[in-house]
Protein backbone atom coordinates (compact mmCIF):
# COMPACT_ATOMS: atom_id res chain seq x y z
CA UNK A 1 0.00 0.00 0.00
CA UNK A 2 2.85 2.79 0.10
CA UNK A 3 2.78 3.33 -3.56
CA UNK A 4 -1.11 5.03 -2.88
CA UNK A 5 -1.10 8.49 -1.95
CA UNK A 6 -1.73 8.76 1.80
CA UNK A 7 -4.49 11.62 0.17
CA UNK A 8 -6.41 9.34 -1.55
CA UNK A 9 -6.34 6.58 1.27
CA UNK A 10 -8.33 9.30 3.24
CA UNK A 11 -10.56 10.42 0.82
CA UNK A 12 -12.40 7.03 1.54
CA UNK A 13 -12.09 6.99 5.04
CA UNK A 14 -16.01 7.03 5.67
CA UNK A 15 -15.65 7.12 9.18
CA UNK A 16 -14.97 11.04 8.75
CA UNK A 17 -17.64 11.74 6.25
CA UNK A 18 -21.56 11.95 5.80
CA UNK A 19 -24.63 11.82 3.51
CA UNK A 20 -24.68 15.10 1.77
CA UNK A 21 -27.76 17.14 3.11
CA UNK A 22 -27.85 19.17 -0.67
CA UNK A 23 -27.85 15.75 -2.94
CA UNK A 24 -30.70 14.47 -0.45
CA UNK A 25 -33.14 17.50 -0.35
CA UNK A 26 -33.17 18.35 -4.17
CA UNK A 27 -32.32 14.31 -5.98
CA UNK A 28 -35.23 11.92 -5.91
CA UNK A 29 -32.92 9.20 -6.69
CA UNK A 30 -30.48 9.82 -3.72
CA UNK A 31 -31.01 6.69 -1.91
CA UNK A 32 -30.72 4.54 -5.17
CA UNK A 33 -26.73 5.66 -4.86
CA UNK A 34 -24.20 3.95 -3.73
CA UNK A 35 -23.35 4.49 -0.80
CA UNK A 36 -19.71 6.39 -1.30
CA UNK A 37 -21.58 8.43 -4.03
CA UNK A 38 -23.83 9.83 -1.32
CA UNK A 39 -20.79 10.54 1.25
CA UNK A 40 -18.90 13.90 1.78
CA UNK A 41 -16.00 14.68 3.63
CA UNK A 42 -17.44 15.58 6.98
CA UNK A 43 -14.98 18.63 7.18
CA UNK A 44 -16.74 20.32 4.44
CA UNK A 45 -20.11 21.83 3.30
CA UNK A 46 -22.26 19.95 1.33
CA UNK A 47 -20.53 21.17 -2.21
CA UNK A 48 -19.54 19.09 -5.16
CA UNK A 49 -15.57 19.10 -4.10
CA UNK A 50 -16.55 17.91 -0.91
CA UNK A 51 -17.98 14.38 -2.36
CA UNK A 52 -15.67 11.08 -1.91
CA UNK A 53 -16.71 9.92 -5.59
CA UNK A 54 -16.06 11.54 -8.99
CA UNK A 55 -19.46 10.08 -10.05
CA UNK A 56 -21.29 11.70 -6.44
CA UNK A 57 -19.11 15.11 -7.68
CA UNK A 58 -21.10 14.54 -10.80
CA UNK A 59 -24.26 14.37 -9.79
CA UNK A 60 -24.34 16.93 -7.54
CA UNK A 61 -22.94 19.41 -10.09
CA UNK A 62 -25.92 18.49 -12.13
CA UNK A 63 -28.06 19.25 -9.55
CA UNK A 64 -26.41 22.46 -9.17
CA UNK A 65 -26.89 23.07 -12.50
CA UNK A 66 -30.16 21.84 -13.15
CA UNK A 67 -31.42 24.52 -10.22
CA UNK A 68 -29.69 27.59 -11.48
CA UNK A 69 -31.73 26.56 -15.05
CA UNK A 70 -34.61 26.13 -14.05
CA UNK A 71 -34.62 29.81 -12.01
CA UNK A 72 -36.49 32.48 -13.87
CA UNK A 73 -34.46 34.46 -15.73
CA UNK A 74 -34.81 38.56 -14.92
CA UNK A 75 -36.27 40.82 -16.96
CA UNK A 76 -34.09 44.16 -18.46
CA UNK A 77 -36.36 46.81 -16.66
Amino acid sequence: MEHIDPAVINRFDTRSSRPCEFCREFDPHFHQRRPLDQMVASSRKAIASAHLTEDGYVRHRMLELRRIASRVPLTAA
